[in-house]
């Protein structure tokens, strides 16, 4: 649990000490971000950090900062089932909050966001622990807190089509990348929410999304061997990220330009790839 400190902190509506320097304090929060109690992490690190963010503590840092969150993303990395997930998950999340506070205004060189996102996108495909929830530790979300960063790094002024278009492929090798389980916890609907971060931006062709939903819509429809392996394993991740992108694309806020034509791509996909719960039921 935090000590009595950061509940004083908390109580303050998140105010900075002012009885300790700001760099200890980061320091500290820092952390506190890979802490195995979740209320340490995800109830006081990551709420303090972000407020401060949001609120402009460290504008004149926030170079050094997003920094910092970036290297934390390669603490453990490549390790599965240990704590090292929770650091390199919720840095990610203050990077992306980072990100966001420039994206508002002006902070940090657009070559700086650049390669944060970099970072980001090299951590979220080589992240090995894909574990959701944690019993007794609370959320890792790994890939799910990098698809929000993902999201926020596509509002970006600095991103312009040619990155929006990586930003896509890194969200397309995600969902394909070979794993050991299926995504439980809302990580296609995440993946999907990026998504959107992107097509809302207006600027990415429809001759560049098709080629790309065909590629997804490929790997939803294949056919796995039945070997001791799950073959729902090979096409789950990718089937449930194009209904969650169908979902969002329709339904959702602020749609975006491509909406009409994107939607007539991604239902002869979903046709393409749930054939058998589509057939008009044959008569006994």
């Amino acid at each position: 649990m935090p000590g009595q400190y950061w509940k004083q902190v908390a109580a303050s509506g998140l105010a900075v000490p002012q009885d300790r320097p700001l760099d200890d304090l980061t320091a500290e929060l820092t952390r506190m971000l890979g802490d195995t109690d979740p209320e340490a992490r995800d109830g006081t690190a990551y709420p303090t950090l972000a407020t401060w963010v949001s609120r402009g503590v460290y504008d004149d840092l926030l170079s050094g900062l997003g920094d910092g969150m970036a290297a934390g993303l390669g603490v453990g990395l490549g390790e599965r089932e240990t704590d090292s997930v929770f650091r390199r998950s919720f840095s990610a999340l203050i990077l992306g909050e980072c990100i966001a506070r420039d994206n508002q205004q002006p902070l940090v060189p657009g070559n700086k966001v650049l390669e944060w996102g970099d970072r980001l996108a090299t951590w979220l495909l080589r992240e090995r622990d894909l574990r959701g929830f944690v019993p007794g530790k609370g959320w890792a979300h790994a890939v799910a807190h990098g698809a929000d960063a993902m999201g926020t790094l596509a509002q970006s002024p600095h991103v312009a089509t040619n990155e929006l278009t990586v930003i896509l492929d890194v969200i397309a090798d995600r969902v394909l990348l070979p794993v050991d389980r299926l995504f439980t916890n809302g990580e296609p609907d995440r993946l999907a929410a990026a998504t959107m971060g992107v097509l809302r931006r207006d600027i990415v062709s429809l001759r560049v999304l098709e080629p790309w939903i065909a590629r997804l819509a490929a790997t939803a429809a294949a056919k796995a061997s039945y070997d001791d392996r799950d073959p729902h394993l090979k096409s789950g991740n990718a089937e449930a990220f194009l209904r969650a992108l169908y979902l969002q694309l329709a339904l959702g806020p602020k749609p975006p330009q491509v909406r009409p034509d994107l939607l007539l791509v991604i239902v002869d996909a979903l046709r393409s790839t749930n054939g058998q719960l589509l057939r008009a039921a044959q008569p006994q």
